[in-house]
């Protein structure tokens, strides 16, 4: 359908919804739409106090984008009921009267958008959110060369990690802060990416960075990428930090959360055109237990040798070029990939 014909469909339904009279508080007067997805028709609502609302119809199982809680839009988890049918939705509401006009034309968007990906609903919901949110995203910096070679570095084991578990970007805790770049339940990886074209060398920031979580294992993972020619290569080489985000954003159930992380880390789609140039391949890849063999300071490590621990901002460079530490073999590295997904629910 065409978006006047949506916009016309939504018209129509606002009003004949807000000429029935209110029911009681928490219930919804409620309008099918002509789009339908994997799990029933999209649908409208208007509730007791005349807000309205979207809902997308989705599995009693499926989670939904944390942080979406006012002034505008709320977005939340609703099961509805009546005679004959019980369904969960993506309920999203419009929280202020003087924006029904916006929202209507938001909710044309999402009804496009889900048309296209029926299979997928609340990905093209999330889609939808995320153009309209990009409209208020102020510029920032561009990332360096370094930068762009540490973020590939991140987004290789992300893309392993989601290959497993279209929700795994919610492990992907660098961007956030977090000591370690990936962090479950129990378990923790942290990555490191070089561009040197001899030793093994990683530079650690801060006596926590190599600690693994209370009870729990950390992986240590080591990159070498080589920097390869650009698109005028032919055919081009290795590649670029813009294509492996677009693999990633495929394989993620939640695009809008990890677009939202990735301009956390200064990366942002509008600056894609500048970072086309930049190709990389990766020429080594070691995985690595952080045992009492792996070269390390810690907090815990100094304590024990009586050593007090009075300074601040430390940074040191590990050297892993020799026979030991030994890299994990593939088994464990699969092992270690299981232990961290069981910490993504």
């Amino acid at each position: 359908m065409s978006e006047e014909t949506f916009r016309r469909v939504m018209a129509q339904s606002w009003a004949g919804l807000e000429a029935e009279a209110p029911t009681g508080d928490g219930r919804l007067r409620v309008a099918p739409l002509p789009v339908d997805v994997v799990h029933g028709p999209l649908a409208v609502a208007v509730d007791y106090e005349g807000r309205r609302h979207i809902l997308i119809p989705i599995p009693s199982d499926r989670r939904l984008r944390a942080g979406l809680d006012g002034p505008g839009l709320r977005l939340r988890k609703r099961p509805l009921e009546d005679e004959e049918t019980f369904q969960y939705y993506a309920d999203l509401s419009c929280l202020r009267d003087d924006l029904g006009d916006l929202f209507t034309e938001l909710c044309v968007d999402i009804m496009g958008a889900a048309e296209q990906l029926p299979q997928n609903p609340v990905q093209a919901l999330y889609r939808v959110l995320d153009r309209w949110r990009s409209l208020f995203r102020t510029q920032g910096t561009r990332l360096g060369a370094d930068q762009l070679a540490g973020l590939f570095g991140e987004l290789t084991v992300l893309h392993r990690l989601l290959e497993l578990d279209p929700s795994a970007h919610r492990l992907w805790s660098g961007p956030d802060g977090h000591r370690h770049d990936f962090s479950g339940a129990t378990h923790a990886v942290e990555v490191k990416t070089s561009t040197a074209d001899e030793g093994r060398r990683a530079r650690i920031h801060g006596l926590d960075q190599l600690e693994p979580p209370t009870g729990g294992t950390l992986t240590f993972v080591w990159l070498r990428l080589r920097r390869a020619a650009g698109p005028a290569a032919s055919p081009p080489a290795g590649e670029s930090v813009p294509g492996l985000v677009e693999r990633v954003l495929r394989l993620c159930d939640d695009e809008s959360a990890l677009l939202e992380s990735l301009a956390r880390v200064g990366y942002r789609v509008t600056d894609t055109d500048n970072y086309l140039d930049v190709r990389f391949a990766v020429q080594e890849e070691r995985w690595y237990r952080v045992g009492t063999d792996f070269p390390r300071l810690t907090t815990q490590a100094l304590t024990a040798a009586g050593v007090p621990v009075a300074v601040l901002d430390v940074s040191y460079t590990v050297d892993l070029s020799g026979a030991v530490p030994l890299p994990m073999e593939p088994s464990e590295t699969s092992r270690a990939v299981e232990n961290l997904l069981q910490g993504a629910a």
